[in-house]
């Protein structure tokens, strides 16, 4: 990767880390930002294509750490050119720039699933907090999810925040960003033997101690505030919940999420 030292703050390579504080690359954009050591380290070593790699002076010993995957060019400014460019200190020291690529759909992410073993995905129609899905994302490829799908309400997996709370593990898990959610799902049910398991803060519910394994399923998760509305949750063959003390109503959706995942990879009796 050629170092390439830039003194301008109007050069217009630097055009897609400009003002990051106040603007993000968009998920239309066709680019996105990956930040700090770790989670460039795994950009550069996935699948993805890298436009560049934004260093400041500090680090520049970084360079010599960085996996070799590709011939982007490596920028190299100075901490007071970061700061004017980034709109906010630049301690992490290392930006890269990726290319997003084509989106891919259910029936893209069919064929990555390991024929061997079960199938669990992870389905979100309406998960706002970038924090809260970079953590769904980090939880999910840590409990062996095979792929995760996204309603058009989510957050967009790759904002900048959103990787580096899920530390890279973006770039390795499929992430669908569904334009119908609820077709896809109707469609894993009918065409592909998929259990859709709702999960809800509900008495009535089955407590996800009594759940059983399935061979497919599809854990779906509601919004942070409000949960799974009517229509979701009409869409699911089932629906859980985890029994909890007296006087506490709810947990956070991540947190909830990894205790259900766990359960239904390996604690469930099939």
């Amino acid at each position: 990767m050629p170092l390439v030292r830039i003194t301008s703050l109007s050069d217009p390579r630097l055009d897609p880390y400009r003002s990051l504080k106040q603007t993000n690359l968009t998920r239309d954009s066709g680019r996105f930002i990956a930040e700090g050591k770790l989670v460039v380290e795994r950009l550069l070593a996935s699948r993805y294509a890298v436009d560049s790699v934004l260093l400041s002076e500090h680090r520049l010993p970084l360079w010599e750490q960085l996996p070799r995957s590709g011939d982007p060019p490596v920028y190299v400014v100075s901490e007071e050119t970061a700061c004017q460019l980034l709109g906010f200190h630049f301690h992490a020291g290392v930006l890269a720039c990726g290319l997003r690529g084509p989106r891919p759909t259910v029936q893209d992410l069919l064929p990555l699933l390991p024929a061997a073993e079960p199938h669990l995905l992870v389905a979100c129609p309406h998960m706002t907090d970038p924090d809260n899905l970079g953590s769904l994302i980090r939880v999910a490829r840590a409990l062996g999810v095979g792929g995760m799908l996204l309603g058009h309400g989510c957050c967009d997996p790759f904002s900048r925040r959103t990787l580096r709370v899920s530390m890279g593990n973006a770039f390795e898990l499929p992430i669908v960003e569904s334009r119908d959610l609820a077709g896809d799902l109707l469609c894993l049910r009918r065409e592909h033997g998929f259990t859709v398991t709702a999960t809800v803060v509900d008495p009535e519910s089955q407590p996800l101690h009594q759940v059983r394994r399935v061979p497919r399923d599809v854990l779906l998760l509601g919004n942070e505030a409000h949960g799974l509305d009517s229509r979701w949750r009409s869409l699911c063959d089932r629906e859980v919940t985890i029994p909890m003390s007296t006087g506490v109503d709810s947990l956070n959706v991540t947190l909830a999420a990894g205790i259900c995942l766990h359960w239904l990879r390996w604690g469930g009796v099939s």
